[in-house]
């Protein structure tokens, strides 16, 4: 399951300001169509009302300061927003499908289900049909589990509870990493001798504290950990199991939304990143959400910094109007924050060199599907109209070996689209009746590998995006014969689309590579990965920023405490 791709998320407007300090968390309605107060000075701008930036505004508000979110679309949730207007009568999240990377001291901080945020767990989370009229549920249920393992390896039956209490104690340690700011060395000057010494505190305490994880994982785990870090996810998986429909199952998790295969060096990490999810305690089980708001269309198209100082006063607007403020915190892509919207000749140069120079690159496409009826598989002899255990999680199409998996990557690797494509589709409407009307569904479908340029022909043609759409269909019709004649209407996003419509540099849904060269102290950056940057007051709150992509909210809650304790020490 992938991080950013992955959620109908919470998402909100404005925080209404409360005189409690307690009182928190996203509003669900819409926000004021109203044109922003001339001339008032706000304590900090947000660009960018995806779910990183409504949380770092919501932590801000928190703490008292008048927060602005703007946002280009009309629309607040970024890629993790709902959309109904794409085939009428049924409701899409139109980049992302589930939510289970949140983080909870997010959702607990913000009181979020006080505020409307509905989880719906899924159980079975996983179902990988086989052509050879086999199949395999997994879920949250030990039992299920081992029976499901079983009908292919009684060895993996066995061996799999080991392997996810491993996963289990390595998420522990990647807890406490996750929810601070990098000790990034700091890089002004001006702090007094005290803010210095404070900030030489914090850092060997960050240390310490990681040292005393470390010790308690006893040195055995620690190199496993490594291990897994550095690893290819086959490798990881080749050591646990021997069926090659339960690897290949958990292996998407190590490629979904990156230009990587199952060879790929550290994408054991990024199989990690995908276990860390928690709903109601339960980690690696997603969920849904029910709430959508919209919101008020606002384009930056500069940040305004002072030409001596080289502090941030504000944003101007598309439309000329300045928005003054001396703290900006931008949810955009590095990319995007530091090439088109702040002034030229402003960054140093080896900075601005690093961020272009970052990988972009993305595999991933996004098709949501409207169909007049459920898809019924073949090797499921019991269909059920209302959804039966296999339509309840994430369906792994065309994984039943990671040999499948690595071909489908190296044809996009030389340009060109996968001839049988990774599909991971998830049915939201049989979990929320309320999204398509009766009897019909809402189908996401999360397909790799589809590089950004084709080394033939283009993704603007209509007839490759309708022949790549029709493969995918083609493909699912080998599981579920008949679902292409069940579709009623479709909207696809390849990598081009998910930059122009959602500012995904190079379509990448963790605003860039989550490789081992571009994590913690390296992200987005060497030297700035405790969300400042060169610019005085201009801060990342995004998936570009320090842990990384995936609805977790993580880069947006550490970036706004870090706002705050700039604003203390000043």
């Amino acid at each position: 399951m992938s991080p950013a791709a992955r959620s109908l998320l919470i998402s909100g407007a404005r925080r209404r300001r409360h005189h409690h300090h307690h009182c928190s968390g996203f509003s669900t309605e819409a926000p004021s169509s109203s044109p922003l107060p001339k001339g008032k000075r706000w304590d900090a701008v947000v660009i960018g009302g995806g779910h990183n930036g409504l949380a770092a505004a919501a932590y801000l508000a928190r703490a008292g300061r008048s927060v602005a979110v703007l946002e280009r679309r009309g629309l607040i949730g970024g890629a993790a927003v709902s959309e109904s207007d794409l085939v009428p009568g049924f409701r899409f999240s139109r980049c992302s499908y589930l939510l289970s990377l949140l983080r909870p001291a997010l959702i607990q901080e913000l009181e979020l289900e006080r505020h409307g945020l509905k989880l719906l767990p899924r159980s079975p989370s996983s179902f990988t049909p086989c052509l050879d009229g086999r199949y395999l549920l997994l879920g949250p249920d030990a039992e299920l589990n081992h029976s499901e393992i079983s009908k292919f390896s009684k060895y993996d039956a066995e061996a799999y509870p080991r392997y996810e209490e491993k996963l289990e104690g390595f998420c522990k340690f990647m807890d406490f990493v996750i929810d601070s700011a990098p000790p990034e060395l700091r890089h002004e000057y001006h702090l007094s001798m005290v803010d210095r010494m404070k900030d030489k505190v914090d850092k060997s305490v960050f240390w310490s504290k990681m040292f005393g994880v470390v010790m308690q994982q006893g040195q055995k785990d620690m190199v496993d950990f490594f291990d897994l870090l550095l690893s290819p996810a086959s490798k990881i998986l080749d050591n646990w199991f021997e069926s090659d429909v339960l690897k290949a199952t958990l292996a998407t998790d190590a490629v979904i939304g990156a230009m990587a295969g199952v060879h790929t060096p550290g994408s054991g990490y990024v199989l990690l990143h995908h276990v860390m999810g928690e709903t109601g305690g339960q980690r690696g089980v997603w969920a849904r959400t029910k709430t959508i708001a919209s919101g008020m269309s606002k384009v930056v198209s500069q940040i305004l910094v002072h030409k001596t100082s080289w502090r941030v006063q504000g944003v101007v607007l598309a439309d000329g109007t300045e928005v003054l403020t001396p703290i900006v915190l931008s949810n955009a892509t590095p990319y995007k924050t530091f090439v088109d919207l702040v002034p030229a000749n402003v960054l140093p140069h080896s900075f601005l060199s690093d961020i272009k120079t970052a990988d972009y690159s993305s595999a991933t496409t996004k098709i949501n599907v409207a169909v007049d009826r459920l898809p019924q598989f073949s090797c499921c002899k019991d269909f059920n109209r209302e959804g039966g255990p296999e339509h309840m999680g994430t369906i792994h199409i065309g994984s039943e070996s990671m040999e499948e998996i690595d071909l489908a990557y190296r044809e996009a690797a030389n340009g060109v689209s996968s001839t049988r494509p990774v599909i991971e589709m998830t049915i939201p409407s049989v979990l929320d009746k309320t999204i398509s009307p009766p009897g019909q569904h809402v189908i996401n479908l999360f397909v790799q590998y589809t590089p950004y340029k084709l080394s033939e022909g283009s993704w603007q043609d209509s007839n490759v995006r309708k022949s790549f759409a029709e493969r995918c269909f083609s493909l699912i019709d080998e599981y579920a014969p008949g679902f292409s004649s069940s579709v009623v209407g479709y909207d696809m996003l390849t990598p081009p689309d998910l930059e122009r419509e959602f500012g995904l540099t190079g379509g990448n849904i963790f605003h860039g590579a989550m490789g081992l060269d571009s994590l913690f102290l390296m992200r987005p950056v060497k030297g700035w990965s405790d969300y400042r940057t060169p610019v005085k007051g201009l801060y990342l709150c995004g998936s570009g920023a320090h842990p990384g992509g995936g609805v977790m909210g993580a880069p947006g809650r550490n970036a706004a405490f870090v706002v705050l304790e700039d604003l203390r020490t000043k």
